[in-house]
This record gives C-alpha cells, sequence and structure tokens, in this order.
C-alpha cells in the first residue's frame, strides 16, 4: 500500500492453503482498512465470503490500484503454475521461513527480478544502486529488469530479506 501505481506494486496474493484459513481473514482486513479492494479465487472466497469473485482477467491485470487478486493455492507448484498462467515477468516475491520452498521457488520463475522474504517495491534501479532508471524490462532479450545506463545487458536478479519493507 506504500506506493500502488508502480511497477513494483504487488497485483497477486497467492497464499498457501495450509496457512490461508489462519492468516487470510487477517491480511484482508488489515489491507481492507488501508482502502485495498480485492478480486479473490472461490478458495479464497470460501475462507472470507465477502470478498468479490474474481475472473481469469483480473489475474492478468496489472492494476497500478490498490487493489490486490487473491488465489489460495496447493503449494510452492501451484503457485508457479499460478504465476506462469497469469504473471508479467516482471518481479515475483515469496514469504517463507522454509529455505527449500523459497530456493525452489526462485529458480522456478523467470522473472526479471524475484525475492525471498522483500517487498517487491525494492525493484527498482536507484534501489539497485543504478542511479535513474531509464526503463524497465520483461523480456529476456537485452535489458532486462530495472534498466540503468550499463544495465543494457541481460540480468536477473535475486533478493533474499527478512521481512524487510521500504519505508
Amino acid at each position: 500500500m506504500r506506493r500502488v501505481g508502480i511497477c513494483g506494486a504487488t497485483e497477486t496474493l497467492l497464499i498457501d492453503a495450509a496457512i490461508a484459513p489462519s492468516l487470510l481473514p487477517q491480511i484482508v482486513a488489515d489491507l481492507a482498512d488501508k482502502g485495498c479492494t480485492f478480486h479473490a479465487d472461490e478458495r479464497a472466497r470460501a475462507i472470507v465470503p465477502e470478498l468479490p469473485a474474481a475472473t481469469e482477467e483480473d489475474f492478468a491485470t496489472e492494476w497500478l490500484d490498490a487493489v490486490l487478486n487473491v488465489a489460495v493455492v496447493d503449494g510452492v507448484e501451484n503457485a508457479l503454475d499460478h504465476i506462469v498462467q497469469f504473471g508479467s515477468s516482471h518481479t515475483e516475491a515469496i514469504v517463507t521461513s522454509d529455505e527449500s520452498v523459497a530456493i525452489r521457488f526462485m529458480n522456478g520463475v523467470s522473472s526479471a527480478v524475484v525475492m525471498w522474504n522483500a517487498s517487491t517495491q525494492f525493484c527498482d534501479g536507484g534501489e539497485f544502486g543504478f542511479g535513474a532508471e531509464i526503463g524497465i524490462a520483461t523480456g529476456r532479450f537485452h535489458a532486462r529488469g530495472p534498466v540503468g545506463v550499463e544495465q543494457l545487458t541481460t540480468f536477473r536478479y535475486e533478493v533474499i530479506g527478512n521481512g524487510q519493507v521500504r519505508a
């Protein structure tokens, strides 16, 4: 909710079915209090019934607003499948204390930037030390990720944190 109109803003929350019943209502309540609206799959709506139903188009939409898609998944493989279907190849993040799951996730997504326990809003040329960004690219040829003068080549960035957020 820091800056929802930027390319590094979170658009979709994929939450593991094992923790969704206890954690999802709290996440929704906290974000709703800050003005967030939602689009949720059937499994998320079974846990938080007041959530509006999501369409496939919703999961493919970059909202650039205080809107969050929510889906309940069965483990990291199901999350990776969802990302392959709907992701933009820009930035993906996982929040977990399980290193093996984090490594599987980081190796399983093809996005220009992948993060472990860090805010997606760290995907920024200035944060990466590039100075002013020329742009952002998600392709696999030439510039990839945040683009500064020296990044006119292909890079992939892996960010491992322990819960940092940007102020």
